[in-house]
């Protein structure tokens, strides 16, 4: 199956967390809308690069096997 990479591109539009790694000599990203969709790097730039890496490859698995692909979640973080 042809993947349409305007339509990953579309549907890889999704709301991220990054965090400072536990041991604060990098960050973890998660994309909370797609289960087990993780990333990492050393910088903020890298971890953002990175994720959107793994959600792009997410969704093209998914629509390699005919799975659903969830709709985005709306995200908040603050403090309480």
């Amino acid at each position: 199956m042809e993947i349409n990479p305007q339509l990953v591109t579309e549907l890889s539009k999704r709301q991220v967390i990054i965090y400072l790694d536990e041991d604060g000599n990098g960050y973890f990203a998660d994309c909370p809308s797609l289960p087990g969709c993780h990333s990492q790097g050393d910088t903020w730039e890298e971890t953002l690069a990175n994720i959107k890496e793994a959600i792009e490859l997410w969704i093209e698995d998914a629509l390699e096997h005919n799975d659903s692909i969830p709709e985005d979640k709306v995200v908040w973080v603050g403090r309480v």
